[in-house]
């Protein structure tokens, strides 16, 4: 399969940088080298894959908003488990790729098995905590002292590696941010469970914006509507947002996949609790589901108003307070010629 190097020169870290590129889709440059391995990666009929296009799944930013604010200097050590906003910065200091600098902060890695307290699920992803919650039967309690992030490794990240994800113990809880196409071949054709999630592109991109300009390795300092014309134009990493989405629409009817929207989980998440109840082929009684409907409202309110966060980031309708008028336009023409065969729809305010 073809591998080449695109230069995206839109910014000054860009100009530095080169994505790794795949057959026609951009992927971060950890993943060069071991795209055949991943199509190859045995999976197992007890594994739970959740994949999403990055900002899709609800993944919390406080490290980022407090490393932006300056709140740490020195050296954090940190767990191979905190690669969800290490790694996706991209930025590599002499190829080294557990070294990454922020300005005055430097983090090495470290092997620790401690969890940064910053705030409520900080670092963690909203829709993990959900899955493991429902799929591990887990006390809702006790599940805000575990580092769920060890519990669930992103398969194309170094950390674990995959050689480490291969040996877990089944049931394994595996996530991804990899299109349909790049997975582990026998995850098309197997019976394990695949939870998609898929988010609204206005808000996704106001995200995916803020999650750039927050992290000092990324250096952005274009403008959104630069940030947004990338979007729209499927030069940001892990490729086409609308490619991504509707490949995996084209399996929602599988039986082995269950495609969410991020939405409904503010426009009802007990319906959401309920459907991953069903699909992974657990049971509760009412009042253990009722608790359980009632932890993930707490995490989403807790999420939403955290102080070290931007007021409003993880609501729907985020784009309004960012979108121009002829941008929206732009937007939705964009949108309309990229979507418009798929009958795949959004909420794009509640």
């Amino acid at each position: 399969m073809a591998e080449s190097e695109a230069e995206t020169p839109s910014t000054p870290c860009e100009f530095e940088s080169k994505y790794f590129e795949y057959n026609g889709v951009r992927l971060p440059p950890f993943c060069r080298g071991k795209m055949e391995e991943i199509a190859n990666f045995p999976v197992r009929d007890s594994d739970v894959w959740i994949v999403t296009y990055p900002k899709s799944g609800y993944f919390i930013d406080i490290r980022e908003e407090l490393v932006r604010e300056e709140h740490f200097s020195g050296t954090l050590h940190w767990s191979p488990s905190d690669a969800d906003w290490l790694y996706f910065s991209w930025n590599w200091i002499d190829g080294n790729e557990s070294h990454v600098s922020f300005g005055s902060m430097t983090l090495e890695g470290h092997q620790s098995s401690s969890r940064m307290k910053d705030g409520p699920a900080a670092g963690t992803g909203l829709l993990q905590e959900v899955v493991y919650l429902v799929s591990q039967g887990a006390d809702p309690d006790e599940i805000g002292l575990m580092n769920i992030d060890e519990q669930l490794p992103v398969l194309e990240y170094p950390q674990p590696g995959l050689d480490i994800i291969k040996e877990l113990t089944s049931p394994r809880l595996i996530k991804s941010h990899l299109p349909y196409r790049f997975l582990p071949s026998d995850l098309h054709n197997g019976n394990s469970k695949v939870i998609y999630m898929a988010r609204n592109p206005k808000d996704l991109v106001v995200s995916y914006y803020q999650f750039h300009r927050s992290l000092r390795t990324m250096s952005y300092r274009g403008t959104f509507q630069e940030f947004c014309r990338r979007f729209m134009n499927d030069k940001l990493g892990y490729g086409s947002w609308f490619e991504h989405v509707q490949e995996f629409w084209e399996h929602h009817m599988d039986a082995n996949v269950l495609f969410l929207k991020y939405e409904d989980m503010h426009k009802d998440l007990a319906t959401m609790v309920e459907q991953l109840v069903r699909f992974l082929g657990v049971s509760y009684d009412k009042a253990q589901l009722e608790s359980m409907v009632e932890h993930c409202h707490q995490l989403i309110d807790q999420c939403c108003n955290a102080e070290a966060l931007p007021v409003g980031r993880g609501r729907v309708g985020l784009w309004k307070d960012i979108f121009t008028v002829s941008m929206n336009e732009k937007f939705d023409l964009v949108y309309k010629q990229k979507m418009g065969k798929c009958d795949l729809t959004f909420d794009f305010y509640l």
